[in-house]
This record gives structure tokens, sequence and C-alpha cells, in this order.
């Protein structure tokens, strides 16, 4: 069980990035690296878990789940290499973290999407591809709270990992932990298309469809702080 900890990134960490970060802008000047330089992981279940995301996303959210797992790997390898969780399990909630936002499932549930997408998620590994429950389990919660931001409190590795990705990719938040070569590599790969003005259109359709969504937390925050993205403002076009 303690190696299923480790690898499914069930370690605690502290959700107040501040403390992670030890008051600092990052804990090492990032490096650029390419996409070619960072492993995706080549298991089977990794790659039909990704052919059924490009089949569920729309492109723009499928290029910015892969743009969040390589930026989240350059964070990981760069500023917190004694972290253990395996680039499978950080592959699968990267792929999976929005699948609640299609038009098919965010008029398919009262819930709000994070919490929808993490029950499917949660059936296709371990129902579908009978993934490790403890795998299984950690991409659904690390799902479940990716917009779970705070200060107060734990959160899982895997959950800070994404948050840290995703707040980077859509609000240009912690924009000292990945380099410049870095954005403009990835962005080359899968490119933005606007998903600025995309990602804000989808939180301001949640929450007219469910006013009571947790994403409602972070009404003004979200939009507006998507929308005024400065460090991915370049790569929108």
């Amino acid at each position: 069980m303690t190696d299923s900890i480790a690898t499914h990134g069930w370690t605690a960490q502290p959700r107040d990035v501040s403390i992670l970060l030890s008051g600092k802008k990052n804990i090492k000047s990032p490096e650029p690296v390419k996409v070619e330089f960072i492993p995706m992981p080549d298991s089977q279940l990794a790659k039909e878990v990704m052919e059924y995301a490009k089949k569920e996303l729309r492109e723009e959210t499928f290029n910015h789940s892969m743009r969040v797992y390589y930026y989240g790997m350059a964070i990981k390898t760069q500023q917190f290499p004694s972290w253990r969780l395996s680039s499978e399990t950080y592959f699968l909630t990267c792929v999976l973290h929005d699948i609640g936002t299609t038009d098919k499932n965010i008029s398919a549930t009262l819930m709000s999407f994070e919490f929808y997408g993490g029950l499917i998620a949660l059936d296709l590994l371990h129902k579908t591809h009978h993934a490790p429950i403890e795998q299984a389990e950690a991409v659904t919660e690390a799902v479940i709270r990716h917009q779970d931001i705070g200060e107060s409190g734990k959160i899982t590795e895997l959950g800070q990992l994404v948050q840290l990705a995703t707040i980077f990719d859509n609000m240009g938040g912690h924009a000292d932990l990945v380099h410049k070569e870095t954005i403009e590599n990835v962005v080359k790969h899968f490119p933005r298309k606007k998903w600025s003005s995309c990602f804000a259109a989808t939180i301001r359709k949640e929450n007219a469809l469910k006013p009571w969504a947790h994403t409602t937390a972070l009404e003004k925050e979200f939009p507006e702080g998507v929308e005024g993205n400065q460090l991915m403002a370049p790569y929108d076009g």
C-alpha cells in the first residue's frame, strides 16, 4: 500500500502554493525542455484512455489537457524531483480532468462538472479498464478537486500538480514555474486555438445551467482570470 500511495500521488501536500514553494516564486529557475524529451506513458491503459479522450473532448479541450500534462511534468521534474507519482497516473488525470465539460456531460447531470467528471473517470478506469483501485480513485479525487483552489488544509500530490498546471495554462498562474521556451514548444505541438475565450465560455455555461455549481465559488476570478491570461495571450490565436 505504501508504494501505491507514492506511485499514484496520494502523498499529502499543502493546498497553499505559497507554503509549497516556501514563499518563493519557484524552488529553482526553470529550464527549457521540449515535448520530445518529456516521456509519455506507453501502457495499453494510457493509450486507450487517450483515444477515449480524443473522441469525447473537443479539440481545444484535448489540446489543453495535453498542455497540462507537459507543463505538469516539467514542473514535477524541475521543481519537485522527489515526488514519486507515476507519469501514467498523472497523464490519466490530465486527459480526464475536463471530461465533465463536454456538451453531453455538462447537461447530463445536476452535479458540478468536476464531480461528475470524477465519477466518469472512476467508472472508466476501474470498471472498464480494470485499473487498480488506488490509481482509479487517485485520478477521481484529483479530477473532483482540480478547481479546489485555496490556502487551508492539504491536497494530494497528484491533485496539487494538476492544479498547478491547469492554473498555469488557464490563467498564467505561477508563471515562474515553467520556462518561456517550454511554453512555446508545447503550444507548437498543442495549439491553444483561442482556449482562453473557449474555457471562459464553458465556465459561464456551467454557472448558468447550475447556479449552485462549485465553479460559482470562483465566478469572478475564473472567467476574468482566464480571459485576462497575459502569459498565454501571445499564443492564443
